[in-house]
């Protein structure tokens, strides 16, 4: 969008009469229009905008940074893209549109449905099925995401050697508990092209805290990621602020899930301590989350 503005102004030449003429005084010639291109928007920027995404899910970019998150992981539209664990599709809805721009692909690592058996099978299949029934319905706009599964017991995440990058969100400590976490930074480094991306946000304990060795409180110490990538080959390339926030203590009574979205009041048993205030947690917002950017090293 172009804004024009106008500079100067015409002055009116006057002539006085006191007997005597007198020089009309200058006439200044305004300069010409100034045109000022308004800074572009992004492609990403643009997708994120999608009326695809629901307004629920854009009030959250403030706290998730889709955009910013996807750029400083130097993510392109051309690019084969693994998104693990991708849940309802938060960040699929912004990456799936963006690589069909460019004719990129996005890898979608589910839930292993091998390792479950009964009623929480039934929910984990109804679960993968939702998911991807929103892409298949517009691959026009989504492109054709492929399917493929993490877990303690699963496969590759995709042919080795044949992938840009590997992107996971929140999900670190998750694997603590099942004590998986090295396989994910093994698998990734073997998906990946040589000098491909592994993108990892994750809620961050601040260093002087105990680390639960299980992840019980979410949070997990940005010393532990770097050292589990590292022993899986990768280099550290740079980390950001972008989904810092300075407000959260990581110390709250349902550790992470008591701030948002989740906003937990109780325990699992219903227990909450004296005093409890939901209103503090509402007020602080999101998680202090750090983003990690690491390489393959170019063979």
């Amino acid at each position: 969008m172009k804004s024009l503005f106008l500079t100067g102004a015409a002055a009116l030449g006057l002539t006085a009469c006191s007997g005597s003429e007198t020089p009309a005084p200058k006439v200044e010639t305004p300069p010409a229009a100034t045109e000022i291109e308004a800074a572009p928007v992004s492609v990403l920027a643009e997708i994120a905008a999608g009326e695809w995404r629901a307004d629920a899910e854009k009030a959250r970019d403030e706290w998730r940074n889709p955009v910013e998150t996807l750029e400083f992981f130097g993510i392109e539209a051309s690019d084969t893209v693994v998104e693990i664990w991708p849940g309802g599709g938060w960040y699929s809805n912004v990456i799936a549109p963006y690589l069909a721009t460019g004719g990129g692909t996005l890898i979608a690592a589910v839930w292993d449905v091998n390792i479950y058996e009964g009623e929480r099978l039934e929910r984990i299949q109804k679960r993968i099925a939702d998911y991807k029934a929103v892409y298949d319905a517009d691959p026009e706009t989504f492109g054709q995401i492929e399917l493929s599964a993490f877990s303690a017991e699963s496969g590759p995440l995709a042919e080795a050697g044949s992938v840009d990058a590997v992107l996971t969100f929140r999900n670190v400590h998750n694997w603590m508990g099942g004590d998986y976490t090295a396989k994910f930074f093994t698998d990734a480094y073997a998906a990946l092209k040589p000098g491909g991306v592994l993108g990892v946000v994750e809620h961050r304990l601040p260093s002087s805290a105990e680390q639960d060795p299980r992840g019980a409180t979410g949070y997990v110490h940005e010393d532990y990621v770097k050292a589990l990538a590292a022993s899986a080959g990768f280099e550290f390339a740079a980390a950001s602020e972008v989904n810092a926030n300075p407000a959260d203590t990581a110390d709250h009574p349902f550790g992470v899930w008591t701030l948002p979205p989740v906003s937990a009041k109780t325990d699992r048993e219903g227990n909450a301590p004296e005093g409890f205030d939901a209103t503090v947690y509402e007020a602080i917002g999101e998680s202090d989350r750090m983003t990690l950017k690491f390489v393959k090293p170019a063979e």
